[in-house]
């Protein structure tokens, strides 16, 4: 299951559960120069076990040195989201972050196993190519042909910052198609018509690298010269409709459209049947639709950071639709301490929903701030104790979470959050009104794209059965 991961002597394991540290090698994460063994079954669980005994990973509502993530529940039924941040990820200072935004029957499963499983194999591909490289230079030798074939093994040649770009580049490429691969062989877990997104970015000095599938975003808070604040999009929303994303479904005989009761979400469809409707173009799981042109193939960026950089801030969809990037910047940039910035992120968020969308309901909403400088600022004991009061409610039903536990998941069955045409009638100008939002990194060719503030409420619409 996923076997490019690693484990060092199970030995150094055994203080984990008593608070001890906890090495990389017991959770999966090779170590450049160690001479590996095959990962067995067994390994795989006891990993995941120690998984929430690892320093400085945060995977529910709270604080870290450097950040603060929030995750609620919308009013579609359980919370599909899942984040994590993981503060001296590789080594000290290197930062993980990542939403995952799960959808259909299993998607919460989906999404959960994602936020385990990916930051490991990501950082086990980025030091397999690290020591390739490292041998490479010694030997002068080019890369092999398999890699060439793949379109992995790119030419590293020149400046440091360069290698290092393709060398995380590689990593992202491979652990995504790993993950996916995953997915698809468990032996537990239906994701036929179950997936999940991700936005998942590697803060390394001043290096930030970043990766997305699907319509959950990431942005950048910064000053400009003038001391002004401004939102730049690092991400951009892989819908349907997005025009290089529409031509390889097409191609695919997958289609394209959007059904007359909510216009403006873009959906994939079955060349054959009107299912399953995803209102994405990219998406871990989703294998009934992988044949026509639903990929998880990841969007890849690097990004120098500069002084005038202040926070970087991660979310799902359910924050997207109802505020732009701007707004994002300044709830964060205002917030009274940086430790509830996530929080007042997805209080805004909800508060929009019931403004604009009266009659839909509202989607979970999962939000991670990384502050780029300095630390969290300190708090009073007491404000820590009440803020973490209300957040217990949170906690309380994620730790029981498994990635395998499917006995209270719900069945699909049709969500009847899409408005009908006498709602669209009531409320029909106020769509009108929805912020646009920039997309300052989209590549030339999607310039013009405005299709970024599509309102998506259901991610899929209908259950399949599994086809033989």
């Amino acid at each position: 299951m996923g076997s490019c991961l690693s484990t060092g002597n199970q030995d150094s394991c055994k203080g984990g559960r008593n608070g001890e540290r906890v090495s990389r090698s017991c959770l999966g994460i090779g170590v450049c120069g160690r001479i590996e063994r095959k990962r067995t079954f067994s390994d795989h669980i006891f990993s995941l076990q120690l998984l929430n005994s690892a320093p400085n990973r945060l995977v529910y509502n709270g604080k870290t040195r450097n950040s603060c993530i929030f995750t609620q529940q919308g009013r579609k039924g359980i919370n599909q989201d899942a984040m994590v941040v993981w503060e001296d990820f590789i080594s000290d200072g290197a930062i993980f972050c990542g939403v995952f935004d799960g959808h259909g029957p299993h998607g919460h499963v989906v999404a959960r196993k994602v936020r385990d499983v990916l930051p490991r194999k990501l950082v086990s591909f980025w030091q397999s190519s690290q020591l390739k490289h490292n041998r490479s230079d010694r030997t002068s030798c080019l890369p092999s042909r398999k890699d060439s074939a793949d379109g992995e093994g790119q030419d590293i040649d020149g400046s440091q910052e360069d290698k290092s770009s393709s060398l995380w580049r590689r990593a992202f490429l491979k652990s995504y198609k790993a993950m996916d691969k995953e997915l698809k062989s468990h032996p537990k877990l239906d994701c036929f018509c179950s997936g999940s997104t991700a936005v998942t970015l590697v803060k390394q000095g001043s290096d930030l690298f970043v990766g997305s599938i699907g319509d959950s975003r990431a942005i950048l808070g910064s000053k400009d010269s003038s001391d002004s604040l401004v939102a730049t999009q690092l991400t951009v929303d892989l819908k349907p409709d997005l025009p290089r994303e529409a031509e390889r479904i097409k191609k695919c005989k997958g289609r394209v459209f959007a059904l007359h009761d909510e216009p403006e979400v873009p959906r994939v469809w079955l060349p054959f049947d009107n299912a399953p409707g995803l209102a994405m173009a990219r998406a871990f799981g989703d294998f009934c639709l992988k044949d026509y042109g639903v990929i998880s193939i990841p969007e890849f960026s690097h990004r120098v950071l500069t002084n005038d950089d202040l926070f970087v801030v991660l979310a799902s969809d359910g924050v997207w639709d109802v505020l732009s990037n701007e707004e994002v910047v300044e709830i964060v940039y205002s917030a009274s301490t940086r430790s509830l910035a996530a929080r007042m992120v997805v209080d805004s968020a909800a508060r929009e929903w019931k403004l604009k969308y009266p009659t839909s309901k509202m989607d979970d909403c999962a939000v991670v701030c990384l502050f780029l400088a300095g630390k969290m600022d300190s708090e009073s004991e007491n404000e820590e104790q009440a803020s973490s009061a209300t957040l217990q409610t949170n906690q309380i039903g994620n730790t029981a979470d498994s990635d395998d536990d499917q006995r209270s998941e719900p069945s699909l069955q049709r969500n009847y959050t899409v408005r009908s045409s006498e709602e669209q009638d009531q409320i029909g100008g106020l769509s009108s009104s929805h912020n646009e939002e920039n997309g300052e990194s989209m590549s030339a060719e999607d310039e013009n794209w405005l299709g970024l503030e599509g309102v998506t409420r259901v991610n899929s619409l209908v259950q399949l059965p599994r086809f033989s």
